[in-house]
């Protein structure tokens, strides 16, 4: 039988333009972009992303992942040359890629401030909460290359805030400050600048605290009820709560809370 191999093996070797940084004792990963001061992200990276999340999700020491970015600005986007560059298989790839922090099975937060455009954007709407400061600006400026976004920018954003809002920022390339981000529901927070960090640790010591089965269970009924419809995802959600209810995590909740104590969850 001929030795098995995949691509997989040397890609991580060496990360193109980000860390990773785990702490076990917080329960927490940080995925840091990490080419300031613009944070372009480029095509290897984008595949190393999805191969780092990918990763996380199976890591017993995280129950939280944080994507983030060194310096004043998450990210203005990708490497528009990698595109000229890039092969129409290549390129059919990058939604699935970006698409990475949405099919992990743990919460993830996006700490954005400064640009937040095209890619950078659309990874922070594929993550499951955005975290903004009054220095941030969300953007899908394909328009201006004759392009349109490409990785599940639009449509995400779409589903977010509707079909007028959605046009009016990619049709017309347009900058939507965080606070507007907030107003619009885009964003569960918007923090002054100096205040991201803080914000961004008080979610995590927060999700850390529930069940990550319970979390799990809860990130996948959402995401797979979200084009369904009421009958059917309400018929979803009680297979799922069912699951639950035999859980020990359940027990455990339940035990707690008549105790009158902290609940101590193991994720099963």
């Amino acid at each position: 039988m001929s030795h098995i191999t995949h691509p997989a093996q040397t890609l991580l070797d060496n990360l193109d333009g980000f860390t990773v940084e785990i702490y076990p004792e917080k329960k927490r990963a940080d995925i840091v972009l990490g080419r300031p001061p613009f944070n372009i992200i480029s095509m290897l990276q984008r595949e190393q992303l999805r191969l780092v999340f990918e990763a996380l999700d199976t890591n017993d020491d995280v129950q939280v992942i944080v994507l983030r970015a060194e310096g004043e600005h998450f990210s203005s986007g990708g490497d528009i040359r990698g595109f000229l560059e890039a092969s129409p298989e290549h390129v059919s790839k990058l939604a699935w890629n970006v698409a990475a922090p949405e099919r992990c099975t743990k919460p993830v937060i996006a700490a954005n401030r400064g640009y937040c455009f095209g890619v950078g954007f659309e990874l922070s709407l594929a993550c499951d909460f955005r975290i903004a400061t009054t220095t941030s600006e969300y953007a899908l400026p394909e328009q201006k290359l004759g392009q349109i976004p490409g990785s599940g920018g639009s449509a995400r954003l779409q589903k977010m805030v509707g079909v007028g809002r959605t046009k009016d920022i990619v049709m017309r390339s347009r900058r939507i400050p965080g606070p507007q981000a907030y107003d619009w529901g885009l964003v569960v927070e918007c923090v002054a600048d100096d205040q991201l960090e803080a914000a961004t640790d008080k979610l995590v010591a927060e999700l850390v605290k529930f069940s990550p089965l319970a979390q799990r269970t809860a990130k996948k009924l959402l995401n797979d009820s979200e084009d369904a419809s009421l009958s059917a995802a309400i018929e979803l959600e009680g297979h799922c709560y069912s699951r639950l209810r035999s859980s020990a995590d359940f027990r455990e909740g339940v035990e707690a809370f008549h105790a009158k104590r902290p609940a101590h969850f193991i994720g099963k």
